[in-house]
């Protein structure tokens, strides 16, 4: 199961003596939380303690109690602590319970020779949110807007997955697609009636997603998982188990952290891998770029010039000095709710042609949004000479999908994608 990065945890506060339903509480969580597929949990028990009853328990000699306070610890997922704190309340008549964030920066089973070989049920996760496919296209949003989902499995009652919706689902076939990332800047009242105007189309899951879906078992080794997702492009894969029911979820990143967890340590002067493992070999270089100058309109050519919908902001020198995404135009653009820029981003998202005049600003203060408006800044690069690992650990830890590749002077050479990075990791364990 995957585990890593902002989880949550719990600590509940009992007594040794307390029971539930005939049996020992604590040993009564322990068993609830495993049934329902948690990471783990500890029990620990106290020298002594007391609580809302103000009386002191104690394990000395001169006074040996057999209520002791006892500590269950449990690290997991947010959405599955959400789902299981509520039985958790019931089963706790008389104690304490804390909710916390932590970070996770570790949790494996240990390494092994052949981190592919591991079976995809052990790297991925349990806690999925999937919808029935009688669901609104308005609560299929809201959960995509309020949740931060990307993707959203559709389930049958009786388990069995039947479709996915993605944004890019949504953006070719509703109308409140180039909005997705504008919740924080749109008024309620606008918001409350784009979701009333869904309801009104009668739009469900059903008539949304896309299928047939590629999946992956869950017995099935790791590798498999990876080679569906290069054959496919595909950045995340749902997991279903031997009925065709969904079981979890594995993503690029659920791989490239396993990847990261067994690669050996590279001393700064060892050698790069062989030609084809090499960050220059795993690279693309045509990479659209801009100078901090450049108009809105520019920056728009510029993405439309390459799939991957990413341009980087460069100096005279082609110094990194941001870069700029479809999703930061959304964002922060004050053009946002032009009609011919949604257009043109729907088709960079869709891959339609771009058959759409281009839009004519409407003020020279608008016109004049430059680049250096628009991007994110400062914007994290590797050298083109570091070793894979490097990126890698570079992706895992500040959740990025693609890297600037500079030389030795910081100019740009190129630019590193997640999937490129995983073939080259792959090839590497494979020899």
């Amino acid at each position: 199961m995957q585990l890593q990065g902002k989880a949550v945890r719990v600590t509940i506060y009992i007594g040794e003596s307390d029971h539930y339903q005939g049996k020992s509480l604590y040993m009564a969580i322990l068993r609830f939380l495993k049934q329902e597929g948690a990471s783990g949990a500890t029990v620990l028990r106290g020298l002594a303690g007391f609580g809302a009853h103000s009386r002191i328990h104690t394990a000395t000699l001169v006074d040996l109690s057999a209520d002791l306070p006892i500590r269950v610890e449990w690290i997991d997922q947010a959405d599955l602590v959400d789902r299981l704190l509520p039985q958790l309340r019931q089963m706790v008549n008389d104690g304490l319970i804390t909710v916390e964030e932590v970070d996770v920066v570790q949790y494996a089973p240990g390494r092994r020779p052949d981190p592919l070989a591991q079976p995809v049920q052990d790297v991925m996760r349990t806690a999925v949110v999937s919808v029935p496919p009688h669901t609104s296209a308005a609560e299929i949003v809201s959960l995509l807007l309020q949740k931060g989902y990307r993707s959203l499995p559709v389930v049958a009652e009786n388990g069995r997955l039947q479709g996915i919706i993605t944004d890019g689902d949504l953006l070719r076939r509703t109308q409140l697609a180039a909005r997705l990332d504008l919740q924080a800047a749109l008024p309620t009242a606008d918001w409350q009636q784009q979701l009333a105007a869904l309801r009104d189309q009668g739009q469900t899951a059903e008539s949304l997603m896309s299928q047939p879906v590629i999946t992956v078992a869950a017995s099935a080794p790791l590798r498999q998982a990876v080679q569906q997702m290069v054959e496919h492009d595909l950045k995340r894969l749902p997991v279903v188990d031997s009925d065709g029911r969904l079981a979890g979820w594995i993503s690029r990143v659920d791989i490239l952290r396993q990847m990261e967890y067994h690669q050996p340590v590279v001393e700064s002067d060892q050698e790069l891998p062989s030609p084809g493992q090499t960050i220059r070999d795993l690279m693309y270089e045509e990479v659209p770029a801009v100078p901090p100058h450049a108009t809105l309109d520019q920056v728009v050519q510029a993405l439309e010039k390459n799939r991957r919908r990413r341009a980087v902001v460069v100096n005279e020198a082609r110094q990194v000095l941001g870069i700029i995404t479809d999703g930061d135009l959304l964002r922060r653009s004050r053009q946002e709710a032009h009609p011919g820029l949604i257009a043109r981003l729907r088709r960079l998202v869709t891959g339609q042609p771009d058959d759409t005049p281009r839009p004519r600003w409407q003020t020279a203060e608008l016109a004049a949004e430059t680049a250096a408006d628009l991007m994110t800044a400062p914007t994290i690069t590797i050298a083109a000479d570091a070793a894979p690992a490097a990126a890698l650990q570079l992706m895992v830890q500040h959740k990025v999908k693609r890297l600037p590749v500079v030389d030795e002077n910081g100019r740009l050479v190129g630019l590193l994608g997640r999937a490129s990075l995983l073939r080259g990791l792959v090839d590497e364990v494979n020899n």
